[in-house]
């Protein structure tokens, strides 16, 4: 009997978008543009008769439809590899990572190019959670994410860098705001993080500072506050590691510096001896070295 199926592209690039939220990072990790991604997705919907991603493009939403067809493929997309893995008698290779959402599209992706041009042996598959990123990790071979400072590194602990907070804000309005202080960001319209509702009180305990930090338009996810601190619409609390590109092409301005917060950066990994595991955490270590410190 002929299978009723749609083209792999399609189905890959809907799998990848749906569980790392983000046609960006789907794209990183599929080695293509994000218009591909979203192309191929619209081939799948047409194919399939029903819509499933919604909402504004730069925030989409599964659908009931992509909600419940998500498990199933990623299912039988990983069951197709390890079986072509066991008959090809190749280790795999595949290593799963998993963290934050704007981590990955803001500091890992960018990164990524230079340990797969070190280890091309070695493949990343990439998945993106914003909630509860430490309960449900069995998974993964490795989730990086962020909890109180002093942790120390061990077999199944490396840890990576100090977060760093600081106020953002388009060029624009940083020449007509003119901050000086902290009390200068009083008057001007704050932006929050639905996932980071804590950096702002966080930031103006470790300065002193005292103004209302209550009201001002709130995203879902960090990527959507920096979006809207780069399109003038306030000032966003950010730290460092996922705006200091912006901060370096100008597209985002710090007035009044970074400071360390109560978190460090940290990556879990498996226990198991594993060589594969032992270069990425390896590379992740130097890169996080050799971050620029503001």
């Amino acid at each position: 009997m002929k299978r009723r199926l749609p083209p792999l592209n399609a189905l890959r690039a809907f799998e990848a978008a749906a569980r790392l939220g983000h046609m960006t990072a789907a794209a990183g990790e599929l080695s293509v543009t994000p218009g591909a991604v979203s192309r191929q997705v619209r081939h799948l919907e047409d194919w399939l008769g029903a819509a499933l991603f919604e909402g504004a493009k730069n925030k989409p939403q599964l659908t009931p439809a992509g909600v419940s067809l998500l498990p199933a493929l990623t299912a039988a997309l990983d069951q197709m590899e390890a079986a072509l893995f066991k008959v090809s008698g190749a280790e795999a290779r595949t290593l799963d990572v998993c963290c934050y959402s704007t981590f990955t599209v803001k500091w890992l992706i960018p990164r990524l190019y230079s340990f797969q041009a070190q280890n091309p042996g070695i493949d990343i598959r990439l998945s993106a959670a914003d909630e509860g990123l430490g309960a449900d990790t069995e998974r993964y071979d490795l989730v990086i994410t962020a909890q109180g400072r002093g942790a120390e590194k061990s077999a199944t602990l490396l840890p990576l860098f100090a977060e760093r907070l600081g106020p953002v804000m388009a060029p624009a309005l940083a020449a007509t705001a003119q901050v000086r202080e902290p009390a200068g960001l009083a008057d001007l319209p704050l932006l929050h993080t639905q996932t980071r509702m804590d950096a702002w009180p966080m930031w103006c305990a470790a300065r002193g500072a005292e103004f209302a930090v209550e009201g001002g338009q709130s995203f879902e996810h960090y990527y959507f506050t920096l979006e809207a601190a780069v399109a003038g619409l306030g000032v966003a609390m950010a730290p460092w590691h996922l705006v200091m590109d912006d901060v370096r092409a100008g597209r985002l301005v710090a007035p009044l510096g970074f400071d360390e917060s109560a978190y460090q950066y940290v990556a879990r990994r498996r226990g198991d001896a594993d060589v594969r595991l032992d270069t990425l955490c390896d590379w992740l270590e130097r890169q996080a070295q050799a971050m620029a410190v503001p």
